[in-house]
């Protein structure tokens, strides 16, 4: 069984010949234009003259008829000196003897006699077997009187000196060819092994990604579509790196999140346990079983209520909510939150403040707006204590403007932009609290927010306070 061999035609040498093969072809192209253009030109320079001679000769027959002989010997002394020869003839082709016999006219086809006879000048050009010479050009001129045909003049003049010339503008174009011809050969080889390289480092660095290194560069450019494609190369493996970055950054926060689970549930889990392990063996007296039972509840609520807020997180995140969106009386939420937070705030001597016009409204949906003030307001009583915490509400040209201001313990200015962070908890907060405890409020807030196309911010200075601010559009 015999094997094929493939062979290559590797993409130097295509732009090579490419490049060649056209500069080639431009060059014999031209090369011939410009020849047949350049002889051409010697043979209608050449025709133009006999035929003003020519003219001459028959305007002076016209003027002086009985002094024909006369004028023909003065041309007959004067042409050959321009090595021209003519040749007087009838209508019959006949030729007049002259002191000096001209070129015999034979062989004129039919038609060019008939055009001759009907006043048309012939020029003959680079014919060589018509009147029997070779190398010459023949203009035959009519003689027409009355516009009656009598005969013509035949006027002849060798070419070589021409043709010379011709052929020595020909041997320089060859030359000039043959120097564009190395030129355009090293300009073609110096170009392609340029393209080559761009290509080859192109090459070589998909090798790089396709290994797994992704921080690999090409130079670059906008000249031509080489340099886009490298453009394009560095675009992607940007977006491959920030791609891994975040797959990176997803696992783990993945990591961190069932920690963090892991974290908040084992605690009530632990206590569940060790309680119903107690009863189970009648190690709580009778007294404390009562008591038991109440911390098995509140355990098994705070339970249900990581369990609800982690739903209710995923589904707002991922946009499984639909709002109600309507228009609320900013004023009566605010005094709502007020009454509703007001033995909170009371258990640690805050006082809740609400400051807001009764014509300010808010379109928002009504449920989530409770749960976006009564998180905020509950993080703000937790970090407060012998404060006062306001609420509120005013109305600008493109929005309205919720703020919650309390005089807590701050946020350090390290710890500000994490807080949106689900399950974040600063250090101050890792301590048993009946709010917030989960690290999923202010995530949820934020969510909600966003769902109503508002924003929020936060301000704070560590031991002065924080305050929210939160902007709904009109």
């Amino acid at each position: 069984m015999t094997r094929l061999k493939q062979t290559k035609f590797r993409y130097f040498y295509q732009q090579f010949s490419s490049h060649i093969s056209i500069i080639i072809v431009a060059f014999l192209l031209l090369s011939l234009l410009f020849a047949h253009y350049l002889e051409n030109l010697v043979y209608r320079n050449k025709a133009d003259e006999l035929i003003s001679y020519g003219k001459a000769i028959l305007s002076d027959i016209k003027e002086n008829p009985y002094a024909t002989e006369i004028v023909l010997n003065k041309y007959s002394s004067v042409l050959p000196a321009r090595k021209i020869s003519f040749s007087l003839f009838d209508r019959d082709g006949k030729l007049y003897l002259v002191s000096n016999r001209g070129p015999e006219i034979k062989y004129l086809p039919r038609e060019d006699w008939e055009s001759l006879k009907k006043g048309k000048t012939i020029i003959v050009q680079s014919d060589y077997k018509r009147f029997d010479q070779d190398g010459v050009t023949f203009v035959v001129l009519p003689y027409l009187e009355n516009g009656k045909f009598y005969g013509g003049i035949l006027l002849t003049s060798p070419i070589s000196g021409s043709l010379e010339m011709i052929q020595e503008i020909n041997k320089i174009l060859l030359y000039t060819i043959l120097i564009a011809f190395g030129v355009s050969f090293l300009q073609s080889w110096y170009l392609s092994r340029i393209h080559v390289k761009r290509i080859r480092r192109l090459r070589e660095a998909t090798s790089q990604v396709s290994k797994g290194d992704y921080n690999v560069h090409v130079q670059s450019s906008n000249y031509d579509e080489i340099g886009e494609l490298a453009n394009d190369f560095n675009h992607m493996v940007d977006k491959i790196n920030t791609s891994m970055a975040e797959i990176e950054s997803l696992e783990n926060r993945r990591r961190q999140f069932m920690a963090d689970v892991s974290h908040e549930m084992r605690t009530p889990l632990t206590t569940i346990s060790g309680v119903i392990e107690g009863l189970k063996n009648n190690m709580i007296s009778e007294e404390d079983k009562e008591r038991g039972i109440n911390l098995v509840s509140q355990e098994a609520k705070r339970l249900i209520r990581l369990v609800n807020e982690n739903l209710d997180f995923e589904k707002i995140r991922s946009n499984q909510i639909q709002l109600m969106k309507e228009e609320i009386e900013l004023l009566e939420v605010l005094e709502i939150i007020q009454e509703q937070l007001s033995l909170q705030a009371e258990e640690k001597n805050n006082q809740i403040i609400v400051e807001s016009a009764p014509e300010v409204y808010v379109k928002a949906d009504y449920d989530r707006l409770i749960q976006i003030l009564i998180n905020i307001t509950k993080n703000s009583i937790q970090f407060t204590r012998e404060g006062t915490i306001w609420l509120r509400g005013r109305e600008e040209p493109d929005s309205v403007v919720i703020e919650v201001e309390d005089t807590g313990i701050g946020i350090d200015p390290a710890e500000v932009e994490k807080i949106w962070r689900r399950f974040y908890k600063a250090d101050i907060s890792r301590t048993s609290n009946p709010y917030g405890e989960f690290g999923l409020g202010l995530s949820i807030v934020k969510q909600l927010v966003l769902l109503h196309n508002g924003e929020i911010n936060v301000a704070s200075e560590k031991g002065k306070g924080t305050k929210f601010i939160i902007r709904f559009p009109k």
